[in-house]
């Protein structure tokens, strides 16, 4: 076996760069199984990529009569790393190996579905069957992989009937018991032991059942997922079917998990209908007496009705207390979960009463878990003014009014009628002092500054809170001093403060 094999087998890219600095060919094989061939099916993206920028061809066969393909390879082992690189290099996603199968073929019946996801985004047929003549969905759906059926529906596949009648007929079925028994059937009883594991992933449990010899040797295995109720969902929502809550409900009871598939997509299919129908069965779901996982299915379902939100919610609220720690419902942690989770979705816009009647504070809250008031209330149910009103009732003068009633000039009128000049006219017909310059041609002072250099006081300076200009606050102030108020004015405690040509008297 060559340098550059040996690097491959033990994962060593350093290897793998001195192997091919030294002259040895990336196309080089060993009993025809090419060096890329090898790369993609031990998962080795980093030496991959080494081999197809040395000039390997993705597309090369390997093996007996060069029909095994590296895509297919790593395609069989879900290694998506590996088939990104092989895709960006070169290689067609539709390619056919000896025997008729495509990547896409093997990634569906192995239920890889990142793999089918992304062979389906560099230009995979969704409808192509396969050599044993069964379509991509309709293998997907006997496979039990929710996320590839979801893949295959997103990039249009057809064949929809087909498929849900296989996901239905493998609902309620021991999948675990099916795959023995083929297993059996094949190889016999004798001399193996049954080993069965269940692995929970992609969003549902996948089922593992080996066959081991006495000396512990695994002799043979099969493996299959179990998400063939969520699949049947799917393609029942896609199709328009209608389907009993009843029917739904026990299809995510039978999972038992709020986590995985069958769960999550029976109670998406309940809040897509939205109906008082749904709402009925939800509200008597959460009244199941002791049966803690059908009060967290009707909480949940509960919790996504916007539409129904103010009626869900004082629900929803009774099953989060009720399940509370501490009232000695030591199976009530799934149901307790859920509500609080759904009432949660529902409270966030406050569309309903807090506790008590008063009125529910915003969504935001401050550090230590304090909630913050609402826009328009106030800690302890106290009324925030309003904009055009002050504390104590007294009115906020609005942008035409001031106190007392007295009307504020508008902008093109000034009180008793006399019209307002216009922007670059005065009375008269004299012009008006553009902004930057003076009657007389003398320059505008800038914004920031004066004549001389000196600082332009800044506008909260100049002017009060309610918008009346008050010649005394006009001080400015030189670094390193400090003010205090008194009676309105500002008196001078240092120095640096005064008014326009005023030094200010020293503090006693």
């Amino acid at each position: 076996m060559s340098t550059l094999f040996d690097a491959i087998l033990d994962g060593d890219e350093d290897a793998v760069v001195r192997a091919l600095r030294a002259g040895e060919s990336p196309e080089a094989d060993t009993d025809g199984e090419t060096a890329l061939y090898r790369a993609a099916l031990a998962n080795e993206a980093g030496i991959v990529r080494l081999l197809l920028a040395a000039g390997a061809d993705p597309a090369r066969g390997s093996g007996e009569g060069a029909g095994d393909l590296p895509l297919c390879g790593a395609a069989c082992g879900g290694h998506t790393e590996v088939v990104r690189a092989l895709l960006a290099a070169g290689a067609r996603a539709g390619q056919e190996e000896a025997y008729g199968f495509t990547a896409l073929d093997w990634a569906v019946r192995l239920g890889h579905a990142e793999t089918v996801r992304i062979l389906l985004e560099h230009g995979a047929d969704p409808g192509r069957p396969g050599s044993d003549g069964l379509p991509p969905l309709v293998a997907a759906a006997r496979r039990g992989s929710a996320a590839s059926v979801r893949a295959l529906l997103d990039h249009g596949a057809g064949h929809l009937e087909d498929a849900l009648r296989e996901a239905r007929r493998w609902i309620g079925v021991d999948v675990a018991g099916a795959l023995l028994r083929g297993l059996l059937e094949t190889h016999g009883a004798e001399p193996y032991e049954a080993v069965v594991r269940r692995v929970a992933e992609d969003g549902g449990v996948t089922v593992v059942v080996e066959l081991l010899r006495e000396d512990g040797a695994p002799g043979s295995g099969n493996e299959q997922q179990t998400g063939h109720a969520a699949i049947a969902t799917l393609l029942e929502s896609a199709l328009g079917v209608r389907v009993s809550c009843e029917e739904l409900a026990g299809r995510a009871l039978r999972c038992g998990d709020p986590g995985q598939d069958d769960w999550t997509e029976a109670v998406s299919a309940l809040a897509a209908r939205g109906d008082e129908e749904t709402f009925a069965a939800a509200l008597a779901w959460c009244e199941a007496g002791e049966d803690a996982l059908r009060r967290a299915l009707g909480a949940d379902v509960l919790g996504r009705l916007p539409a129904l939100a103010p009626r869900s919610l004082p629900t929803l609220r009774r099953l989060a207390r009720e399940f509370a720690p501490g009232t000695g419902r030591g199976q009530g942690g799934r149901s307790r979960r859920t509500a609080v989770a759904a009432r949660g979705r529902r409270s966030r816009p406050a569309q309903g009463p807090g506790r008590g009647g008063s009125p529910r504070r915003a969504t935001a809250r401050r550090r230590g878990g304090r909630s913050r008031p609402a826009t328009a209330t106030r800690p302890g149910g106290r009324s925030r003014p309003a904009t055009a009103t002050r504390p104590g009732g007294r009115s906020r003068p609005t942008t035409a009014t001031r106190p007392g009633g007295r009307s504020r000039p508008t902008t093109a009128t000034r009180p008793g009628g006399r019209s307002r000049p216009a922007t670059a006219t005065r009375p008269g017909g004299r012009p008006r002092p553009t902004t930057a310059t003076r009657p007389g041609g003398r320059p505008r002072p800038a914004t920031a500054t004066r004549p001389g250099g000196s600082p332009r006081l800044p506008s909260s300076r100049r002017w009060g809170r309610s918008g009346i200009r008050r010649p005394w606050t006009r001080w400015w102030r030189s670094p390193g001093t400090r003010t205090r108020r008194c009676g309105g004015r500002s008196a001078a405690r240092s120095r640096g403060w005064c008014r326009p040509g005023i030094r200010a008297p020293p503090p006693r």
